[in-house]
């Protein structure tokens, strides 16, 4: 009997320990970040509470040199000025070699609207884990992360099959939660400072 009750003990442990793991893994899928300030090209400085005033915030991770970035300006920028009412557009440029007078030279010359952001210390690329340019981050007024990822399949426009973003903003404009929330994000390494 006390051999039995034991078993009894060791089975009901083992099933709490399993729901507790579950529960552990499901929660560690849904990621959140906190508020930072950055200056932009123009030397304003700007916090992501600013941007908290449409349905969500679209970070696009940049950069001035990368010819994979460079070959999406044109698409960044049509998605800016069409979803631009419903959702704030954030690019960061965290690329040690990419200075503030390369980077609004840049914004101008590609007509790339939205704040562009420089994150000198890549302290926040860090602390979102972004690896290449361009890379995206969808995140509600909460810093929660509803999409993460690419911005559609492929570097040449005519062979785009998928537009993961633009999905993603279309189920959140509807109220509809993020079908595809996480995609393999492709370009050009963020070049860090030593620290």
């Amino acid at each position: 009997m006390l051999l039995q009750n034991r078993i009894i003990s060791v089975i009901v442990m083992f099933f709490i320990l399993s729901i507790g793991l579950t529960f552990g893994k499901s929660n560690s899928d849904s990621k959140s970040y906190e508020n930072f300030a950055l200056y932009d090209i123009n030397s304003n400085l700007h916090s992501l509470k600013d941007f908290t005033n449409k349905k969500s915030i679209v970070i696009i991770f940049v950069s001035t040199q990368c010819p994979v970035s460079n070959a999406y300006n044109s698409r960044m920028e049509s998605l800016y000025h069409k979803y631009k009412d419903e959702f704030s557009f954030v690019g960061i440029n965290s690329n040690k070699q990419e200075n503030i007078s390369e980077i609004k030279k840049h914004a101008v010359d590609n007509s790339l609207d939205f704040v562009i952001l420089k994150d000198s210390s890549n302290i926040v690329a860090d602390k979102f884990e972004a690896t290449v340019t361009p890379e995206v981050y969808i995140l509600d007024n909460s810093y929660n992360l509803l999409y993460h990822g690419r911005i559609d399949d492929s570097r040449r426009k005519d062979n785009i099959e998928v537009h993961d973003l633009s999905n993603a903003l279309e189920e959140i404009k509807s109220g509809k939660e993020v079908t595809v929330k996480r995609t393999k994000a492709f370009g050009c390494s963020i070049k860090r400072v030593g620290k």
